[in-house]
């Protein structure tokens, strides 16, 4: 089985080395706009990491550790994408489970994400891979 490497984004040249991935999930940003945004979001404990194979960006994931009443300490995952031309390859899941072990590290007891409800194969992916819907996310724009 091919040993992908998982590495932390730290720098503004290697999120812009992951945009190409990134923007498949979020769309509304432009280039800058991605950098900037999680440039800012690193001083609030927002994490980055990529999955590269052969050097190459294959998968994303934006995360932070965090602590909720209703849950205790977790991960959340505010993103997590596979480049959708390579999909079916294992980078998913080795970034899931890369996830899930970087969560027992940090002393948390639960990973947790939202998903929209339009990413019918994601929800597939996430419930394939032990995931279960728990609750319905609410939101209204003010």
């Amino acid at each position: 089985m091919t040993q992908f490497e998982i590495r932390t984004i730290t720098m503004e040249a290697q999120l812009r080395a992951v945009w190409p991935v990134a923007q498949q999930l979020r769309p509304h940003l432009d280039e800058d706009g991605f950098v900037a945004q999680c440039l800012s979001q690193f001083d609030g404990g927002f994490m980055a990491t990529a999955l590269y194979d052969e050097g190459i960006p294959r998968a994303f994931a934006g995360w932070r550790a965090l602590e909720m009443l209703a849950t205790g300490r977790q991960v959340y995952v505010d993103d997590l994408v596979t480049d959708e031309t390579v999909r079916s390859r294992g980078y998913g899941k080795a970034m899931l489970d890369w996830l899930r072990v970087e969560a027992k590290r940090l002393g948390c007891a639960r990973l947790q994400l939202d998903s929209g409800t339009f990413r019918k194969d994601a929800h597939a992916f996430y419930l394939r891979e032990g995931l279960r819907i728990e609750a319905f996310h609410f939101g209204i724009s003010v």
